[in-house]
């Protein structure tokens, strides 16, 4: 190859990278920004350990090098692995979010085993959760079914004082926008934990056609799952590909709102970063390859969000 065709290619990879950032760094400007924080607001990102192959000691060591100030994991359930984890925990200094589920399809199996996880989170005499975020009920499931956990996690949230969450998340009671608000209308104690790109994938739309809905939930939005989804699926292959900057800005215009209140309020807001592996991760076929870094693209949003936010 000549210099001359070696000096035009490398311009041109140079000068199409810049083309692909560019878009990203023109983000529009954050509602959030502009509010000023009441004492009391802090902003905590948390990170999954889904995907993740190592040790709960090499997961912790790898969240809290990255500058995260915690984990969101589900509840181990054998006594070695708990201790396990709040070693890892304690080693690190790291704050701790843990997930909670039923998976039976029988109300009465899945109610107990819900409960009986919700308890020893709720229990546990190594580390208080600063929050517990609930894979709620089934879509299945009726009214009266679902609400049974509803009223389970309102009853344990009153006695414990711990902040306890129903994610907006396919599969489960609060699978679509409707419906969430459904159940909030009717148990105004409900909190969410707003994974919202699952709902551009259930509703197969940026929502713009429920704006009031959408609002509803924000303002009893307490956490968020910041995965961005689109109208196709629940995780776009990269957010920081220049195709996918509309859909991210909808996704920050919703994320601002809340944050925007949290700081008027002056609370606690708690960020998990939750791009997820294969098969939420866009693969290649046959070799079943991801097309983009799980990892990267979390510390990323974290970076990003932190900046937005802090």
């Amino acid at each position: 190859m000549s210099q001359t065709r070696r000096k035009f290619l490398q311009n041109t990879a140079v000068v199409t990278a810049a083309s692909f950032l560019a878009p990203i760094n023109n983000l529009q400007a954050s509602e959030a920004t502009r509010v000023k924080a009441k004492a009391g607001y802090e902003l905590l990102f948390m990170q999954t350990d889904w995907g993740f192959a190592g040790t709960r000691d090499e997961f912790c060591a790898a969240a809290k090098k990255e500058g995260y100030d915690g984990i969101e994991v589900w509840w181990p359930g054998e006594a070695n692995a708990v201790k396990e984890l709040f070693d890892a925990v304690k080693k690190h200094k790291l704050e701790i979010g843990f997930l909670c589920a039923g998976s039976q399809a029988n109300i009465k199996e899945h109610l107990a085993s819900f409960k009986s996880s919700l308890d020893a989170i709720c229990a546990n005499t190594y580390q208080k959760p600063v929050y517990i975020n609930c894979h709620s009920g089934k879509d299945y499931f009726s009214y009266e079914e679902n609400k049974q956990i509803i009223d389970y996690v309102t009853a344990k949230r009153k006695s414990t004082g711990l902040p306890i969450y129903h994610e907006t998340h396919r599969g489960r009671m609060m699978f679509a926008a409707p419906i969430a608000r459904n159940f909030a209308e009717k148990n105004p104690e409900v909190r969410f934990t707003l994974d919202i790109s699952h709902w551009c994938n259930v509703h197969e739309s940026l929502l713009s056609d429920q704006k009031e809905t959408i609002d509803f939930i924000l303002e009893k939005t307490d956490h968020i799952h910041s995965r961005v989804g689109h109208p196709e699926g629940p995780q776009v292959n990269d957010p920081r590909a220049p195709e996918w900057t509309k859909v991210l800005e909808a996704h920050l215009a919703w994320w601002d709102k809340v944050i925007a209140r949290k700081k008027q309020n002056g609370e606690r807001m708690t960020i998990l970063t939750e791009f997820g592996p294969a098969d939420y991760m866009p693969t290649l076929p046959y070799t079943r390859q991801p097309v983009a870094d799980q990892w990267a693209i979390n510390v990323h949003m974290m970076n990003l969000l932190r900046k937005r936010y802090q």
